[in-house]
């Protein structure tokens, strides 16, 4: 693959009944609640001011949700219930990419230029949700990377390391 995408199905390696498995999940694990919540309420309230009424029950069941790619906080209640052993996995990677506005745009990581095999420690689980609107409500298995911020002394090195 020439790249990890947010939101497009890559490889994971993870547990599978007969030991070890190759699957294809989509990058994004499922956002919080409450941040689901939050955009619902402002796609209503966008809805509302156009003078269109809104059933905010169904709006909130079919808000999109491209999920979370990185995970950062493991002491949330959010991830606490994909943290065990059966929803571990590793995220083989050469480059990926990861969207910025301040940046315009696409920001490409890999370890150097020619862009080595890594992985990266990730969780997955499978679920039901409405990705795009489009698309409608899919089940996907869908994975995310387990990460911490960048300390100060590298966090300058990780936009060396960009493509």
């Amino acid at each position: 693959m020439p790249g990890l995408f947010p939101d497009y199905t890559a490889p994971i390696v993870r547990a599978g009944a007969g030991g070890r498995e190759l699957a294809i999940a989509r990058w994004g694990i499922p956002s919080s609640q409450h941040a689901l919540m939050e955009a619902t309420k402002k796609r209503a309230g966008k809805l509302e001011a156009k003078g269109k009424s809104v059933d905010f029950k169904q709006l909130l069941r079919m808000e999109p949700d491209r999920g979370t790619t990185n995970i950062r906080n493991v002491k949330s209640k959010h991830w606490t219930r994909w943290l065990g052993p059966e929803h571990r996995c590793v995220v083989p990677f050469n480059s990926f990419s990861e969207f910025n506005k301040a940046e315009g745009g696409d920001v490409w990581f890999a370890l150097d230029e020619t862009r080595p095999m890594a992985y990266f420690a990730g969780i997955w689980t499978n679920w039901t949700s409405v990705r795009k609107v489009r698309e409608g409500e899919t089940t996907n298995d869908l994975y995310a990377f387990l990460t911490t911020e960048p300390t100060p002394k590298l966090a300058p090195s990780t936009r060396r390391r960009c493509l």
